[in-house]
């Protein structure tokens, strides 16, 4: 990073843990490869859970100047991210197990995520947020899940 960085830190406590946040941001220089770079960011996050400490580093390329983009909008955006991936991709990976189906061919993979997102955001407009919970509440009752699914 150069001189001087923009940038802003935030920490959350929660779920027996504290993490903290820290973005620096800075003009992207022209080196950089990406044509319409605007600024490249640094962002760093601490975790503390039980007395261990564990960092991750990841660096960041936008084409938003820093009037549109601002240190802390950028890290919002990326906490954004991990929103929808523990939200979605998460509950994918590991309530519907995708990672292990056997639908492989032709459009079905597709046609199956989509599904399986369809699903997802049904149980969490209908107040679900254990989707696991959910599906087994559902599976046990087909008539309750078949009317429900009809007037949503």
């Amino acid at each position: 990073m150069e001189q001087d960085p923009r940038g802003s830190q935030s920490t959350e406590r929660g779920h027996g843990r504290r993490v903290t946040r820290t973005i620096k941001v800075t003009d992207a220089p022209a080196w950089i490869g990406f044509a319409q770079a605007a600024q490249i960011a640094q962002l760093r996050r601490t975790v503390t859970r039980h007395g261990k400490k564990s960092v991750e580093v990841v660096y960041l390329i936008t084409s938003l100047p820093h009037t549109s983009a601002a240190p802390a909008v950028l890290a919002a955006w990326t906490q954004g991210h991990w929103s929808i991936e523990n939200k979605l991709h998460w509950v994918r990976d590991v309530t519907y197990d995708e990672d292990r189906s056997q639908v492989r061919t032709a459009h079905a993979p597709h046609v199956m995520a989509s599904l399986r997102n369809t699903a997802i955001g049904l149980l969490r407009l209908a107040g679900w947020s254990n989707i696991a919970a959910a599906l087994r509440h559902h599976a046990r009752q087909p008539p309750e899940t078949v009317t429900w699914l009809l007037t949503c």
